[in-house]
């Protein structure tokens, strides 16, 4: 497929336009303090490496909720709040710490130039299976549509989520890029649903499955520069 074919592109979020390890890192620190001020009993008990592992411990045992970091998230937090007072209020006051500085992101110094100019050409929408607020963190005018497995019911590779991205798009999905760093979930994901798949592989890794992505960049600035027109490339 050609560039001048496409007409909307997709974007995943996590460790596509902010790095998602340090902002977890940053949403466990705020968790932990507000549980050191408001259950320190239970802060005690569950420091961030042991409640980290009783959050995945829940996601194991609740496949049905692969989907909704959200939900396994307020589970974990009831779990360990269960034998305090108040569990609803603590619950929803840990959650939402946890919440606010998970959306407290730092992006990657080529996202919002790319946004700017992306944005200006194509409808945009984010398509992810995180929990992230596109208007807590600043982006959420760049993009017409927003797209994420908790609200869906299935998560990429999922061709369910794919579809919806398409037809928040009102374009046939050959017409849609999508962007994003996972080779399965992403690129594979894009593939099978009949997308222009793209692999943003910042770190340079190779690639690990028998089909190919149709475009592999580096940075998003690359994706502007594959789909520049000739008019773009001569008022550059």
């Amino acid at each position: 497929m050609s560039a001048v074919a496409i007409r909307g592109v997709s974007l995943d979020l996590d460790d596509t336009l902010w790095p998602i390890w340090p902002t977890i890192q940053r949403a466990e620190a705020a968790l932990d303090a507000y549980l050191r001020q408001h259950a320190p009993r239970v802060q005690a008990e569950w420091p961030i490496e042991r409640l980290r592992a009783l959050r995945d411990e829940v996601a194991d045992r609740h496949p049905e909720l692969a989907h909704d970091y959200t939900a396994q998230r307020r589970i974990t937090l009831r779990h360990i709040l269960e034998l305090e007072t108040e569990v609803d209020l603590l619950v929803e006051g840990a959650f939402n710490a946890f919440y606010h500085a998970r959306n407290e992101v730092t992006f990657y110094p080529d996202a919002v130039p790319a946004l700017n100019w992306l944005a200006e050409r194509f409808p945009l929408v984010s398509l992810t299976n995180g929990n992230a607020d596109l208007d807590r963190v600043g982006l959420g005018h760049y993009f017409r549509a927003r797209v994420g497995a908790r609200e869906v019911g299935h998560a990429k590779p999922h061709r369910a989520i794919f579809d919806v991205a398409a037809e928040s798009l009102d374009l046939p999905h050959a017409a849609i890029a999508h962007v994003g760093d996972d080779p399965t979930l992403d690129v594979l994901g894009a593939l099978e649903a009949g997308m222009f798949a793209v692999w943003l592989n910042r770190d340079g890794k190779p690639w690990p499955h028998a089909d190919q992505p149709h475009l592999e960049i580096q940075s998003l600035a690359d994706l502007c520069n594959y789909l520049a027109t000739p008019q773009d490339k001569d008022a550059s």
